[in-house]
């Protein structure tokens, strides 16, 4: 039966609902997000979410070790790493250098990075072949918020849009959001909190409360299903 569930902002908010012991859900629409419900359209292995080099959050982060986790799950599918990074306009060492800590943390835990590519959103599979790949976003507010998350302890965190992908339409990305989340809060036996990235981002706020409510009805049917 799904447990509480919560609405917050930031990484400060992110890192609360890790300490309360809550899934956390990152809603990051433009882009961070989108780019990573792109990547999982595409086939992508896994997500994940880190800070870039200048973020300066209140709470603590550590892209290193989200690097060491993206490598560990690479290594062992015997597969690679992609990092999804700023600028969007720009080169790979300028790239690179945005995201160094997180390099370095894939580097010490012995996987290969195949590409870095740009933060773009839907379009970001366009650029290179995603599948079977674990895909890392290094990015302000939602990487941010994400890498506080896993740092103060999470279960679990994911993330979740409302925007179209090349694959989803409508609805669908935000339901398969809350799905994501419901699973995740079942089997941690605990509740969920969606973060808006940004709380100065109105689209992150709107989103987040969207999913909010898809969570709470998909997971009342779920509930009256087991009745």
């Amino acid at each position: 039966m799904l447990k509480h569930v919560t609405l917050t902002a930031n990484a400060s908010g992110a890192a609360w609902a890790a300490r309360e012991g809550l899934v956390v859900m990152v809603v990051d629409v433009i882009d961070m997000s989108t780019t990573l419900e792109a990547a999982l359209d595409a086939g992508a292995l896994a997500v994940l979410g880190a800070s870039p080099d200048g973020a300066k959050p209140p709470v603590e982060v550590n892209p290193a070790a989200v690097g060491r986790r993206a490598a560990e799950i690479a290594l062992a599918a015997g597969s690679s790493v992609v990092l999804v990074t700023e600028p969007r306009v720009g080169t790979d060492e300028e790239r690179a250098n945005n995201a160094s800590r997180v390099l370095q943390g894939i580097h010490q835990g012995g996987a290969e990075v195949s590409a870095i590519i740009p933060n773009l959103g839907a379009e970001t599979p366009k650029i290179c072949d995603l599948a079977g790949r674990v895909v890392v976003a290094a990015t302000n507010t939602g990487g941010v918020a994400y890498d506080a998350a896993l740092a103060a302890g999470a279960p679990a965190v994911i993330t979740g849009t409302v925007a179209r992908t090349l694959k989803k339409r409508g609805s669908a990305p935000a339901k398969a959001a809350a799905r994501r989340a419901i699973e995740a809060a079942n089997q941690f036996a605990t509740g969920i909190s969606v973060v808006a990235a940004s709380a100065n981002s109105l689209e992150d706020v709107l989103a987040a409360e969207y999913i909010m409510k898809l969570i709470i009805e998909e997971g009342f049917l779920a509930y009256k299903s087991s009745l």
